[in-house]
């Protein structure tokens, strides 16, 4: 397993978000974490990359403990996320947005003498990134004026940039439309298949499509893990969870 979680919980006073969960996530494998409103899916993975410090528990990333580490540590070690709501440098280019997330893995730090725009390795790589996400055209676009499935992918991009081994993606189709949809999901599985995958999805066509497999939290606890047929079978999955939007999202 890449990533373990194990015996994790997180209390915010005396309200259980997460309850003793323990999960394992496979190398190269794409894992989708479904369950419904207030679950404690984006508590997880506040979790997991430090945002959060969980009340007992451990998170490992390659046997290596992430729990105390800060959340630019854990993306250090390998792990890069996306966010419900957009997080992008807006009044930067598109280029400028991807190449600040390769610094670091290039072996940069901070420096008051060297021009950015001089380090022809950051460069390279950022230009790399856009023409794997299908954004050269867009590369001198201000990011803020992009539309907003244009964001989303940018968001994905930098999370790509930064080098990380684990990407986590905290539904990533959310305000997009079907066409926009179909579009990312052909892309993340034709662009990041050698990655391993973290996602959190509310739509099951894209769930059910994506996912080598799913967990199924509700309320803070894992009711289910297993293969997407498995979870579409499982009876208390179908109580808990499928049987409530079935006629809503294809599931």
């Amino acid at each position: 397993m890449i990533l373990e979680l194990d015996g994790l919980s997180k209390f915010f006073g005396k309200t259980m978000v997460i309850n003793n969960v323990s999960l394992g996530i496979k190398e190269g494998e794409c894992h989708s974490i479904i369950g419904p409103n207030g679950a404690g899916k984006t508590t997880l993975f506040n979790l997991i990359t430090g945002i959060h410090k969980p009340t007992a528990g451990s998170v490992k990333f390659k046997d290596e403990e992430l729990v105390g580490k800060r959340p630019f540590e854990v993306n250090r070690k390998g792990i890069s996320r996306s966010f419900q709501i957009t997080s992008i440098f807006k009044d930067m280019t598109v280029l400028e947005n991807i190449r600040c997330s390769t610094l670091w893995t290039l072996g940069y730090r901070h420096s008051f003498l060297r021009s950015v725009n001089r380090l022809k390795d950051a460069q390279d790589k950022a230009e790399a990134v856009l023409e794997q996400m299908g954004m050269t055209k867009r590369r001198d676009a201000i990011a803020g004026s992009l539309a907003y499935a244009e964001q989303r992918l940018l968001e994905i991009a930098i999370t790509i940039a930064t080098g990380a081994e684990v990407i986590m993606l905290d539904e990533p189709t959310s305000g997009l439309s079907k066409h926009e949809t179909s579009e990312l999901i052909v892309l993340i599985q034709q662009r990041l298949k050698e990655k391993t995958l973290v996602l959190i999805e509310h739509d099951m066509d894209v769930v059910f499509t994506i996912s080598d497999r799913i967990s199924v939290l509700v309320y803070g606890d894992i009711i289910a893990s297993g293969k997407p047929e498995e979870i579409r079978k499982n009876r208390d999955v179908q109580e808990a969870y499928l049987g409530s939007i079935e006629g809503n999202d294809g599931a």
